[in-house]
């Protein structure tokens, strides 16, 4: 039910248009009479209506003054001017308030209810608006942590072209220009059942610290976090920042997720390759926590050995060996969980598709059935089951008719219907495309 609001100074105006709206728009509107201009602000701070039917000359404030009043507060309301006198002395201001309809005095309830139906329509059109707009937002929502880790992926292992890395980045809006890499290891493998609470709790953590930053997903018993520096305009201010993320994810961690963090934090380094190696660093620090701490920076290790990294003394050469080793193991891992995830997902859909074959089923529902975008979910299905999805439809239905035909007791016609086609012709061909021969000479054959 829709809020109205009446404002006009003659109650025997507005008991005349609620009359009106109740008689011909029955069950639509709960209806708000005001008597004045300054009755009018007061009771629409208090209902928020929807609409406004706004008298011009009120005794006090004036209808222009009061609409413009009220659309300050409330910018999404609908204003109707009512007048008896010449509308255009009005037209220029009343336009510039957003006022797109009047009534003149005495209006035909024609006219009213033509006016109230269209304002209602462009009510329900921007209801719709806005729930679109607030699930292409839920859903963007949900796939920020998806594409993240795919640009964390892309940093940690070099399986893909330069040219995405540039792509994703920027639609994720983090420079390549000058940032680090910080790894959180675990002490001990992250229990199954705590691993979205930990992932969702470091994630929630640093892009509430840092809004430019990229997450990656667990893998394994560690995490990946990339910073951006560009926010920052001193090194020492950059430096400080990402030192005391460090201590404050040691101290999140040990607070909310009772485990002991090791950190390590990589070289600040520019461009993809650079964050690359700057991962392998953090990655090689975190195995150093016994002599820096909880937390250590790759350049602490090449400042405490007093050589270049060429001397080898604490193998920092590992840096660029033994960490990139890992993580292509752990990769592999990842991907062969995927696999099984995609399977999951695809014997899923077959088992949807399985109970409603014989129904109206378009690829899109199914696809939506196992939360899938569904020119995505066409691909994988083709790669994974050998074949399409019409075809695997189609298959499904033309065993079912076989079935139904070898006992005799349904018509052709029948069979058709009882398979999911509402056309015997159409059921006809494909039967014959599929088998070679018609229904009725399967049926035939059968006997």
């Amino acid at each position: 039910m829709y809020r109205l609001l009446i404002a006009d100074d003659e109650a025997l105006e507005r008991e005349g248009l609620e009359w009106i709206i109740a008689r011909m728009l029955p069950n639509t509107f709960q209806i708000i009479h005001a008597e004045n201009g300054r009755t009018a602000i007061e009771r629409a701070e208090e209902h928020r209506p929807h609409i406004v039917l706004m008298d011009v000359n009120m005794p006090g404030i004036q209808g222009l003054d009061a609409i413009r009043e009220i659309k300050s507060n409330l910018p999404e309301t609908k204003f109707v001017l009512v007048t008896a006198y010449d509308y255009f002395a009005y037209a220029k201001e009343a336009l510039s308030l957003g006022v797109k309809e009047y009534l003149v005095k005495p209006a035909k309830r024609e006219q009213i209810v033509l006016t109230l139906q269209q304002l209602i329509q462009e009510l329900e059109q921007e209801k719709r608006k806005r729930s679109d707009e607030l699930e292409l937002r839920h859903k963007l929502s949900q796939l920020m942590p998806l594409a993240e880790n795919e640009l964390a992926m892309m940093f940690m292992v070099d399986t893909v072209t330069y040219t995405d890395i540039m792509q994703l980045s920027e639609w994720l809006s983090f420079s390549l220009e000058q940032g680090c890499a910080i790894v959180i290891a675990f002490p001990e493998q992250v229990q199954t059942e705590n691993k979205q609470k930990t992932y969702d709790t470091i994630r929630s953590f640093v892009k509430t610290r840092v809004a430019n930053s990229i997450v990656s997903s667990l893998i394994d018993r560690h995490m990946a976090i990339f910073l951006n520096k560009a926010s920052f305009r001193t090194d020492e201010d950059w430096k400080e920042a990402v030192n005391a993320l460090g201590e404050e994810l040691c101290a999140l961690a040990a607070r909310q997720l009772e485990v002991d963090l090791l950190i390590g934090i990589g070289q600040t380094r520019s461009n993809a390759d650079g964050l690359r190696k700057s991962y392998f660093e953090a990655v090689f620090a975190s195995n150093y926590y016994n002599e820096y701490g909880n937390v250590c920076h790759f350049d602490e290790l090449r400042q405490g050995t007093g050589h270049s990294v060429s001397s080898g003394e604490m193998k920092l050469t590992q840096a660029e060996t033994v960490p990139e080793a890992y993580v292509l193991s752990a990769m592999q891992r990842i991907r062969e969980q995927r696999e099984q995830q995609t399977q999951t997902v695809l014997d899923r859909a077959k088992i949807y598709i399985q109970e409603r074959f014989t129904e109206d089923l378009s690829l899109e529902e199914v696809a939506d059935s196992v939360h899938l975008n569904p020119h995505y979910f066409s691909k994988i299905f083709k790669q994974q089951v050998g074949t399409t999805f019409i075809d695997f439809v189609t298959a499904l239905r033309i065993d079912k008719a076989k079935s139904l035909m070898a006992t005799g007791l349904l018509s052709l016609k029948e069979v058709c219907f009882e398979v999911g086609y509402n056309d015997p012709n159409y059921f006809s061909r494909v039967f014959k495309k599929v088998t070679g021969v018609t229904p009725s000479d399967y049926r035939g054959q059968t006997k």
